[in-house]
């Protein structure tokens, strides 16, 4: 397929807005996303332009992003950009909208708690198909807590 595939990353702009519809579960936020650059006569980073995109999610990701992201918040998105011109009231308009295939908060920028979706959360979101059993994770006995590496402390 010929798609424009784009990785954003920025701050969650508005709060997600979540919706139940007859296709399926499905989410939009704003995103933020602002260029930074090295000024070289002030010695400091600045702020350049902030372009804001319109992110889209369906299903089991619109029900996810729902729960799971604030404003404010540092994103990683992916997925289909989408440019659109329209003219109304005799101006033209045009937007960016990203139809998002995954979105994760951005770790180089603070921590995460990752949780699971419970398996009916997913027939919730109109997602089909038979659930794989949870994999096992443990951590094997041989390891002691002096060997496993220090978990940092909640970045606020």
């Amino acid at each position: 397929m010929n798609e424009t595939m784009v990785c954003a990353v920025g701050n969650v702009a508005t709060q997600p807005v979540y919706r139940e519809l007859a296709s399926g579960a499905s989410a939009r936020f704003r995103l933020a996303v602002t260029a930074r650059y090295w000024d070289r006569e002030k010695g400091t980073w600045t702020d350049g332009h902030t372009n804001f995109f319109t992110v889209w999610a369906n299903r089991q990701l619109a029900t996810n992003a729902a729960a799971s992201l604030n404003v404010g918040d540092p994103v990683v998105v992916q997925g289909r950009l989408k440019v659109r011109t329209e003219v109304r009231e005799g101006q033209s308009w045009t937007s960016a909208d990203i139809d998002a295939v995954s979105i994760g908060h951005d770790l180089a920028r603070g921590t995460s708690a990752f949780r699971r979706a419970k398996h009916g959360e997913a027939a919730v979101a109109g997602v089909g198909g038979p659930q794989q059993p949870e994999p096992s994770w443990e951590t094997p006995p041989a390891e002691s807590a002096a060997q496993r590496p220090p978990v940092p402390a909640a970045v606020t």
